[in-house]
């Protein structure tokens, strides 16, 4: 009796050069321009709207490049918010980028001036696009290239606002649902690439309990309970191999 020949299964080719990891890294930024660069727009018409000048918007674009913090300025910068409580605004909205340096791959990149520009381009799509590649594929060229293409769809897509905005006869109401369905995207993306149950039940339970505790900061509060809520889970990840490894040894003592 024929039997067929197993089918071998191949894992994802690796990009071998420079010019091959490069363009790898446009094609990862794809997925997070589809919402970058509509965000982008959104920004830059409600820049118009706030009352500001045109060219506050890629000048906040280039200086700041966070999405979140950037929809927030602009409403603070149109009502002349004390600087004190812009600090602390900053301070509260972007601490995560915090914990996102402990698993992004800043090691990859070796030159001084290009790390610093990863450091200061490490967005959350940024992280949630290198988060769902394997480690294998990580490659400074291409972790640069994403991160740059980036920045180009936002700093664009906030000229088109303007651009749209000059044109348009009356404001457009809702802009800002654009940044929550962005989150929305890239979470889920990042739940079908990685499977993490368990990541997703304490992140929902950390947002439930901080919004019910601390409504006032809930992002901030949140943040930190799902933070030690991966540590403890990590300890118990690395204990397990421990007792496994005893539990034989135990067991033939018994014996």
């Amino acid at each position: 009796m024929r039997q067929d020949a197993p089918t071998l299964m191949t894992a994802p080719a690796v990009p071998a050069t420079r010019r091959q990891r490069t363009a790898a890294g446009i094609r990862d930024s794809f997925s997070a321009g589809l919402g970058i660069f509509p965000l982008g727009i959104a920004l830059g018409l409600l820049v118009l709207q706030a009352g500001l000048p045109w060219w506050f918007t890629p000048a906040l674009s280039v200086s700041a490049f966070a999405g979140s913090l950037e929809l927030l300025l602009v409403g603070m910068t149109a009502a002349v918010t004390p600087l004190a409580a812009v600090a602390l605004t900053v301070l509260v909205v972007n601490f995560r980028h915090v914990f996102y340096a402990f698993s992004f791959p800043l090691h990859l990149v070796r030159h001084p001036v290009a790390k610093a520009y990863a450091v200061y381009a490490m967005i959350d799509e940024a992280y949630a696009v290198n988060a769902s590649l394997p480690a294998a594929q990580r490659s400074a060229p291409r972790l640069l290239a994403m991160q740059i293409a980036c920045e180009v769809y936002w700093v664009g897509g906030g000229l088109v606002g303007v651009a749209l905005g000059a044109a348009l006869p009356a404001p457009v109401k809702g802009l800002e649902f654009a940044l929550c369905a962005l989150f929305t995207v890239l979470t889920l993306d990042a739940f079908r690439s990685r499977r993490e149950i368990p990541s997703v039940l304490l992140a929902g339970a950390s947002v439930t309990v901080a919004l019910v505790l601390t409504p006032g900061v809930a992002l901030f509060t949140a943040l930190l309970m799902f933070v030690g809520l991966l540590l403890a889970r990590h300890a118990r990840a690395a204990r397990r191999p421990a007792e496994d490894a005893r539990r034989p040894a135990k067991e033939t003592a018994d014996a």
